[in-house]
């Protein structure tokens, strides 16, 4: 009886099999190893030559250049608001205005207990010399406390730091005037001097506390109209942290930071706002309390990053290193930039480790096919791949060929058919590839996978 002939495949099928099985040839003959199959744990390939470049990753935020939070000097109302959210204004342009006659009423006071203490100092006895100087140091220390609890309510660190170094100022100047009344008024009851005197140092002492009390509540007054520190764009309140970060707070603000602000680079700033869920806009005719924030400027002319490089890795980082930027908020853009400095002194990590920040200038982003990415908003979150070190024409094996070997670096080398264990010394160590600056050379051929599973002398095909 006649055999019957195999079933035939269909024409368009018999080409698509014999590539398949000439692939399947191809890559046998090139990286089995030990069994002369695929499924071999082992794999060899030929050292070359290649660019290899190492590349640290880094979270970062991006930053603005500056920020500054307005806050109320003294409680009062928002008499006037002279521009708009989003609207971007000049340094020294005026924002708003703030109406508070408790601030008037105190520099009103201020003004009289100067004009008093100018025209004091006559018909003073020799017998109340004593008691007078009491009086007045009594009236000096209420005064100058008075004048320290006044001026830490105000928000602005910079008017805030001036108007106590006012108050310490006038008590050295009140205190050295007090010691020169006290040697008049000893001169006087021993007889070496006269009353004039006396008077004199003590109307001066008098005169001193008054002067720096007018000053202090002429500067809160001053305060009330509300100027832009920096140039930059505005937007209503204070600044604000929804959950604990890393980074500092602004300039002057004990505990928390705020998202996207590079604590190095303030001109001012203030106090947070009220919790998520509360807008804290201060509308025009609103009631405002000291340290109330009014309105935030903030510089967005040119944005940076603040990233967190590992310990392990800081050390090659430098200035002027160039890095490429993932965005979490713009999917499949790529952002240029450049490290500007590296902090010496650590932070600790949210995972628990010690890092160190790398301030770096953000540059423009691409999208596919060279089109433009959005503009960032400071606070982002993103990713810096740092090219710490490159070699462009390296002897490069696979990162999977390199193992450790009695504390050295090593790869497995065919000589002869079979595997010797070769000590290296690696170079540029990238993602991928690494380089090997001794040990082998191009051409080579070494084992790359399956490393743990070869002894030295065995034999490989």
């Amino acid at each position: 009886m006649a055999r019957p002939d195999p079933p035939r495949l269909p024409a368009a099928t018999r080409p698509r099999l014999v590539t398949a099985l000439l692939a399947v040839v191809v890559l046998t003959g090139t990286t089995a190893a030990s069994c002369g199959d695929d499924n071999s744990p082992i794999a060899v390939a030929q050292v070359g030559r290649s660019p290899v470049a190492e590349v640290i990753d880094a979270p970062a935020t991006v930053t603005a250049r500056a920020a500054a939070t307005l806050t109320a000097p003294a409680d009062g109302t928002l008499a006037s608001l002279r521009v708009q959210p989003g609207q971007r204004v000049r340094r020294g342009q005026v924002l708003a205005v703030i109406d508070s006659p408790s601030a008037q009423d105190r520099l009103r006071q201020a003004r009289a207990a100067l004009r008093a203490a100018k025209q004091a100092g006559r018909g003073v006895g020799v017998g109340d010399l004593g008691g007078s100087r009491r009086g007045t140091d009594r009236a000096a220390a209420e005064a100058f406390d008075a004048a320290r609890r006044a001026a830490g309510k105000i928000g602005d660190p910079q008017l805030r730091s001036a108007l106590l170094l006012q108050v310490e100022s006038a008590q050295r100047q009140y205190e050295s005037a007090a010691r020169a009344a006290d040697r008049a008024v000893a001169a006087v009851q021993r007889g070496m001097a006269g009353l004039n005197s006396a008077v004199g140092a003590l109307s001066t002492a008098q005169r001193l506390q008054a002067q720096q009390a007018y000053d202090l509540a002429k500067a809160t007054v001053d305060a009330l109209t509300l100027r832009a520190p920096i140039a930059g764009v505005v937007q209503p309140g204070g600044t604000r942290t929804a959950a604990p970060t890393d980074l500092t707070g602004l300039l002057g603000a004990a505990g928390g930071g705020a998202a996207g602000i590079d604590p190095s680079a303030f001109g001012s700033a203030g106090q947070g706002g009220p919790p998520a869920g509360v807008d804290d806009a201060v509308p025009a005719g609103g009631r405002v309390t000291a340290g109330t924030p009014v309105l935030t400027i903030v510089d967005t002319g040119q944005l940076g990053l603040l990233a967190e490089v590992d310990e392990t890795d800081v050390l090659l980082v430098r200035a002027g290193l160039t890095a490429a930027v993932e965005l979490d908020a713009v999917t499949g853009a790529t952002y240029d930039a450049t490290v500007r400095s590296v902090d010496v002194l650590p932070t600790s990590s949210a995972r628990g480790g010690v890092t160190y920040r790398v301030r770096l200038g953000l540059g423009v982003g691409r999208l596919g096919e060279g089109e433009s990415a959005p503009t960032p908003r400071p606070g982002m979150n993103a990713v810096v791949h740092l090219r710490v070190r490159e070699a462009a024409d390296a002897v490069a094996v696979p990162a999977s060929a390199v193992f450790s070997a009695d504390g050295r670096d090593a790869v497995w080398v065919l000589r002869d058919g079979r595997a010797d264990r070769v000590p290296v010394t690696v170079g540029v160590q990238g993602p991928d590839l690494v380089q090997i600056v001794r040990g082998v050379q191009a051409g080579d051929r070494i084992v790359v996978r399956g490393t743990d599973q070869v002894r030295d002398g065995q034999e490989l095909k």
